[in-house]
């Protein structure tokens, strides 16, 4: 008989909010090395609230890509802060790495939440000074 490794099933009861974060949003871990899932690749859920927006950041090496599961959002990137871009519900986005971003919510109503999958087993989060597009 032969032994192949086993499909884990990990519940939203399990998901892990002690992953890196960003202020004015929440990361969970849904596939990571902290949950006991080996895998090259990182997966969980990134909710924000209603009419917040993240802190400027970005994710190192690491490519994202993400799939917009509810609500609508405003994607700023750039040097500067310069580019901006909407996404909603059944959208994909993929984030290239060491770009500086930011996540807004225009919604005064529902949270968006995207389903995350990173290049490395380890998310990769660098928080950037508020001051920097200015």
């Amino acid at each position: 008989m032969n032994s192949s490794p086993a499909i884990r099933i990990i519940h939203p009861a399990e998901f892990d909010v002690g992953t890196a974060q960003t202020p004015g949003s929440e990361r969970r871990a849904a596939v990571s090395p902290q949950l006991g899932v080996a895998s090259a690749l990182w997966g969980g859920l990134f909710e924000v609230d209603p009419g917040a927006r993240t802190g400027i950041h970005h994710h190192g090496e690491q490519q994202t890509i993400a799939y917009v599961l509810s609500g609508v959002c405003e994607v700023r990137w750039g040097a500067k802060g310069e580019y901006c871009a909407g996404a909603k519900a059944g959208d994909f986005l993929h984030v290239p790495a060491f770009l500086p971003h930011m996540e807004i919510n225009p919604s005064k109503l529902e949270p968006f939440r995207w389903v995350v999958v990173r290049s490395t087993a380890t998310p990769i989060v660098v928080n950037l000074p508020a001051d920097i597009w200015s």
